[in-house]
């Protein structure tokens, strides 16, 4: 859900957006909590961009789809988001710690996609997740360029207290973000309940400290309303197609267009 469904409707958008919208104001605000009483669950507010969290571009157009973070590796060079936001044939570049706008030697190309083989088969929600390798024009890798990066968790018990920071989706801006703790929808998968979550957050971070335990997607592609998010479970599964990322080799070709 957090997803426009079509590319087309992505790259229709593309002019009217550019026309028309106007980024945002920076921020100095951190991450923090917004409650509008005591009998309301907190409200997605804008924070200062994270160096290692930042948005996803399709195409040749400067409208961002979703978000996506900068994951520990061995070689530096990797990125996670959920599977369903990435489309095939289609140019993705990714801009970590965006803020409005990017210069040119912080645009990253995504160059290989690893998803898990339940994915590629049926889109099971339960490994709404992808790893991707990424490149630069000036060489280098990300995680030399932002700092540091994310080391990949477990998903979080019901009860864990977690962060997640997103681009909402269109062109310019800057993030958003939300602190409360987790729940467990149908055994299975993690939850998230922020307002405000709104499309374009698919694939954001779901941050423990240092670590990184789930991304927005899985469960109703990440949710049906702006209230609650969900996440694909991180499991051995997970640590393994990290595995595989990072030994490098042929990857998997996005299998499907946006929002499939």
């Amino acid at each position: 859900m957090r997803l426009v469904r079509i590319v087309a409707v992505v790259l229709a958008l593309a002019l009217l957006l550019a026309a028309c919208a106007q980024p945002a104001d920076p921020v100095s605000a951190p991450l923090r909590i917004q409650v509008v009483d005591a009998n309301e669950i907190p409200v997605a507010v804008p924070v200062n961009p994270d160096p290692r969290v930042g948005p996803i571009f399709h195409g040749s157009t400067n409208i961002h789809t979703c978000t996506a973070s900068v994951v520990h590796s061995y070689g530096g060079n990797l990125i996670l988001t959920a599977a369903h936001c990435l489309a095939s044939h289609l140019t993705t570049t990714f801009v970590p710690g965006f803020a409005k706008t990017a210069p040119p030697s912080n645009i990253w190309t995504i160059d290989a996609v690893y998803l898990d083989p339940l994915w590629v088969s049926n889109k099971d929600p339960r490994v709404d997740y992808a790893f991707a390798r990424v490149s630069r024009a000036g060489g280098g890798s990300i995680e030399a360029q932002v700092g540091s990066a994310l080391l990949l968790g477990t998903a979080p018990p019901a009860g864990t207290q977690i962060g997640i920071i997103g681009y909402p989706f269109g062109v310019g801006g800057m993030p958003i973000g939300c602190q409360t703790s987790t729940t467990i929808t149908l055994g299975t998968f993690p939850t998230f309940r922020c307002k405000g979550l709104v499309v374009g957050t698919s694939g954001s971070p779901w941050i423990n400290g240092s670590m990184v335990t789930g991304v927005t997607g899985g469960y109703e592609r990440g949710g049906f309303t702006a209230k609650v998010s969900y996440s694909s479970p991180f499991t051995a599964r997970t640590a393994a197609l990290l595995a595989r990322a990072e030994a490098g080799g042929p990857d998997d070709a996005a299998m499907c267009a946006l929002g499939c």
